[in-house]
């Protein structure tokens, strides 16, 4: 019989100096994964409120004292010997210099420099909760084409800064020219855009692209250089995986609750979600029947945030 993993809540903080700059702490040898770079904290101890161990850590660790902020996301991860709760807040102030009393090394990195910083399995998906936008459009079928392309723009105008252009009943000139048209909106809203399975269009574009779950088996390597995001529609826990293994930027996970593009599709709900979430670390989106209202309930499992369709595109043109 196996012995259950045992469980770790683990509290960090996200520390911005007045320039914007965000501290990250270097691992000392001796522990899990030394040298990687890890969001200051620490393990919560028996008794202990959330804030009241974050404080005491980040004391001991940085000999600052804290006030605990908002929320950012709560990471669970799994490794080999443990289960792992990353609960992740921002501080709304603190007092003292910051210095690494545990013999750590210290950096202060500027939010687009993080990803170039080796960090373990769990601070990844906080590093994409801070880069990038907590909601991913995807679109709904077209029906005429300039009503579509003009809702795509009101979405834009309203903020939403990632879109999945879909349109899977759409093929040959009519998809070139509609993707073509959504993408330079995209563009000159600066909002990331993914083409949904269309490699091809998405190189010929220089966008990135959505891959299908079915697409994930038949491919051995990432189809798009760095610089053009891969992800990837996912149901299970080895589409995960392979998502990962492919080297994809992020995924989509669901669905979450039952939906009527899935009709009699079993739903994770929210335990399934995060007990798929922990087996990666990729940054992912949940979906399935979500809107802007479950953002803050994605993020506490594990999500970078939702992808939807009907909740993030107007109501007139559902």
């Amino acid at each position: 019989m196996l012995t259950p993993l045992r469980s770790i809540h683990v509290m960090a903080a996200v520390i911005t100096d007045a320039r914007g700059r965000i501290l990250l702490a270097r691992r000392t040898e001796g522990r899990d994964l030394a040298g990687r770079w890890e969001f200051p904290g620490g393990k919560r101890e028996p008794g202990e409120s959330p804030e009241d161990a974050l404080v005491r850590e980040l004391r001991e660790e940085l000999g600052i004292e804290a006030q605990v902020g908002a929320s950012v996301i709560n990471v669970p991860q799994q490794y080999p010997d443990k289960r792992l709760r990353l609960d992740v807040r921002h501080l709304s102030g603190w007092k003292g210099t910051p210095r690494g009393h545990e013999g750590q090394a210290l950096a202060w990195v500027a939010p687009d420099k993080l990803t170039r910083y080796a960090m373990p399995p769990a601070d990844r998906p906080v590093v994409a909760a801070l880069l990038h936008p907590d909601t991913y459009l995807v679109t709904p079928e077209p029906g005429d084409d300039e009503a579509w392309l003009a809702a795509l723009q009101r979405v834009l105008d309203a903020g939403v800064r990632r879109v999945q252009v879909r349109a899977r009943s759409v093929a040959g000139e009519r998809w070139r020219d509609l993707a073509t048209k959504a993408v330079q909106a995209c563009r000159k809203a600066s909002a990331d855009v993914l083409l949904n399975g269309d490699i091809a269009l998405a190189q010929a574009l220089k966008v990135g692209v959505q891959l299908r779950s079915e697409q994930l088996a038949g491919l051995t390597a990432r189809p798009l250089p760095e610089g053009q995001a891969v992800a990837a529609s996912c149901h299970t826990g080895p589409d995960l995986h392979r998502a990962e293994a492919l080297g994809c930027d992020f995924a989509v996970l669901g669905g979450v609750y039952p939906t009527p593009s899935h009709p009699g599709a079993p739903p994770l709900g929210w335990p399934g979600f995060a007990g798929l979430r922990e087996s990666v670390s990729l940054p992912i989106y949940a979906i399935g029947g979500l809107s802007p209202a479950d953002i803050r309930q994605a993020r506490e499992h594990g999500a970078q945030g939702i992808a939807a369709i009907r909740s993030l595109w107007p109501e007139q043109q559902r």
